[in-house]
């Protein structure tokens, strides 16, 4: 079919305005985010009863000074990385949430799971190990069970 005859390809028309990501390269925007983003993080440690040590290794790993001092002050900003990594855990946290019960949501981190990607780890260990890679394959498999 000529290409004057061939009909334009577009998305379909949807209600839901996906906007743009944020510019995480912005600073007043990491500063907007960043202290409800820390508080999340915390909540969700706390919910999932993660050690700090493994807290630490979720943020990409950190001293305990700075750790603790994050803990009690929450509002600063953090870097792109950390953003990042405490954005897909709140992700990962949503969709467990919708998948399971609170109770199994809250437990599912540190049960030995015989998914491949995790190889008979628990999601924890293999999310405080892959860092950022794991935590988007993470994401990944829960949003695609989320969708059925």
């Amino acid at each position: 079919m000529p290409a004057a005859r061939r009909p334009a390809l577009r998305y379909p028309q949807s209600r839901h305005d996906p906007g743009s990501a944020p510019d995480l390269a912005d600073r007043a925007t990491r500063d907007r985010l960043s202290g409800p983003a820390l508080r999340a993080f915390f909540n969700i440690m706390a919910r999932w009863k993660v050690r700090d040590e493994d807290a630490r290794a979720l943020l990409g790993g950190m001293t305990n000074g700075p750790y603790y001092e994050w803990k009690r002050d929450p509002d600063r900003v953090l870097d792109v990385d950390r953003l990042t990594r405490v954005s897909l855990l709140v992700g990962i946290f949503k969709a467990l949430n919708v998948l399971y019960s609170r109770t199994l949501a809250d437990h599912w981190i540190h049960l030995p799971n015989t998914n491949r990607v995790f190889a008979g780890a628990t999601p924890l260990d293999y999310l405080s190990h892959g860092g950022v890679p794991a935590l988007l394959t993470v994401r990944r498999l829960l949003d695609a069970r989320r969708a059925g």
